[in-house]
């Protein structure tokens, strides 16, 4: 991050002039003629899939002098179908933020009700939800669907693909301690699995490994894109055992399930979804 907090102002002044510079700190950066977005990405050592989550109207294939790509700092997260975790920087608005995450003010605001837009600091970290259901549009190059801990918007109804059925349980052995579903607030929990010490999540279809790698709260996670645009993750990992790219099948070992350090139990959190919608997985385990 550049600079510290900024005094409180009007909601339609900026706190203080961006960096147009090609900082890659946590900042922004200017795209260069011949810059590809897995260069950009490398440079600013981020994950390639997690750079086009937070840029979700950026097109890899169609990349302009000059336009300026956000790079996310750890403190950050970008789940699919939101809320985004979202760290102020020095300039911001609630406007601007919810231009370039294709949000509304108004939307920011409500998810905030503890936060000022005239009183923005650099270095606070917001909920930015996205608007209506969809999740933002991925660039091209095959960006990965993260894991959001508890969705807010509520399951959607839709057909399953005919590829969708009598899936194999990510684990072998196993008893549910949470369902998928809503919790007393109406918020959206996925499911959680618990097991014996020295379990392996599976791949519960065939698919490509397109997330492989640490997220805050939820330990190591594993993202596999199926067929049909269908994606799975299993969090609360200890140790990955595939990474990015890597082809699986089903029933192959994704990760070592980890330990809670609250319940002592070794969970999994799984989650299903298409498009990245949350499904229930009882939908589709056999």
């Amino acid at each position: 991050m550049v600079g510290c907090a900024s005094a409180p102002q009007s909601s339609s002044q900026r706190a203080a002039a961006p960096s147009t510079s090609q900082q890659l700190g946590g900042d922004w950066v200017q795209v260069q003629r011949g810059d590809t977005l897995g260069q950009l990405a490398a440079r600013a050592n981020v994950p390639l899939e997690r750079l086009q989550r937070f840029n979700p109207g950026v097109d890899a294939r169609r990349l302009e002098v000059g336009q300026r790509l956000l790079i996310p700092t750890q403190q950050e997260r970008a789940p699919s179908g939101g809320p985004y975790r979202y760290q102020i920087r020095p300039g911001d608005t609630f406007s601007s933020i919810a231009r370039h995450f294709g949000s509304t003010s108004g939307r920011i605001q409500s998810a905030n009700p503890g936060t000022s837009p005239t009183g923005l600091r650099v270095g606070q970290v917001i909920s930015v939800p996205l608007s209506g259901s969809a999740a933002p549009r991925a660039a091209s190059t095959g960006s990965a669907s993260q894991p959001a801990a508890a969705p807010t918007a509520s399951a959607p109804s839709q057909a399953l693909p005919a590829s969708a059925r009598r899936w194999p349980w990510p684990l072998e052995d196993y008893r549910v301690v949470r369902r998928f579903g809503a919790d007393s607030r109406g918020t959206l929990q996925p499911m959680l699995l618990a097991t014996q010490a020295g379990a392996r999540a599976k791949s519960v279809a065939p698919g490509e490994v397109r997330f492989a790698d640490g997220m805050r709260q939820l330990g190591e996670v594993v993202i596999v894109h199926h067929a049909d645009n269908l994606q799975t993750v299993y969090a609360l990992c200890e140790r990955i055992l595939v990474s990015v790219g890597q082809q699986v099948s089903t029933g192959d070992d994704l990760c070592e399930v980890g330990q809670s350090d609250s319940t002592q139990r070794y969970d999994l959190l799984f989650d299903l979804r298409q498009g990245g919608k949350p499904i229930d997985p009882r939908q589709v385990l056999r």
